[in-house]
């Protein structure tokens, strides 16, 4: 039986509206976004499955609009504490299954979190944490966070750990990190064993904090 692609409402097309927006629809998902700002719903509408303009804190428009019955709402429209406020109560009493919403301060989200948000997302002190990570390992690509200090860490692999095993490098021991997995080329090395050898252009996928990942980059 094919699996039924989850269904998203975006409220807010900002920057960060919009791109969410646009990457959920070019995953494949089915996408209702909105705004106030004819342009910014005039710039998305090529993307999405339907875009309207509309005030979302009008909880009748909000319902035509076909928002109350997706699968996860996300409200992105931080700056305007009140209105982001008021919209997330609207999608409670519609009865919406998940809500992420933008916040600009902690106050804010914990404001949304009381209002029962199933998560709250804070972009421009997420992005600030992940460039100063990147700035802390020369070599960092990416990064999932997992929890309050460890994260999946994409980086590439380091001079020191060219031509050498992962049993010689021994990084688990040596700075508590874990490599998972080993991509090269096209290849997918995963839960790679002890006598692999690092070579040049290999990117490791490791779990470990940004102290640990630092320490290991100084080498």
């Amino acid at each position: 039986m094919k699996r039924k692609n989850k269904t998203f409402g975006v409220i807010g097309l900002g920057r960060f509206g919009y791109y969410v927006a646009r990457t959920l629809a070019q995953g494949g998902a089915e996408v209702i976004a909105c705004d106030v700002d004819v342009e910014k719903v005039r710039e998305i509408s090529e993307y999405v499955s339907l875009a309207y303009v509309l005030d979302a804190m009008d909880a009748k428009a909000l319902k035509e609009s076909g928002i109350a019955n997706v699968d996860v709402a996300v409200v992105s429209v931080g700056e305007n504490i009140e209105a982001s406020i008021l919209i997330v109560v609207q999608l409670k009493e519609l009865g919406v299954k998940e809500i992420v919403a933008k916040a600009v301060n902690p106050l804010h989200g914990k404001v949304l979190e009381k209002l029962g948000v199933d998560r709250v997302v804070y972009p421009e002190k997420e992005m600030a944490i992940r460039v100063a990570h990147s700035l802390l390992v020369g070599e960092f690509i990416e990064e999932i966070p997992i929890g309050e200090k460890h994260s999946l860490f994409e980086l590439k692999a380091f001079d020191f750990m060219l031509g050498k095993t992962l049993r010689e490098l021994d990084v688990r021991r040596r700075f508590g990190v874990s490599v998972l997995a080993i991509k090269r080329g096209e290849n997918l090395i995963v839960n790679p064993m002890g006598d692999e050898k690092i070579l040049p252009g290999d990117i490791l996928v490791v779990l470990g904090t940004t102290e640990q990942l630092s320490s290991m980059a100084s080498q």
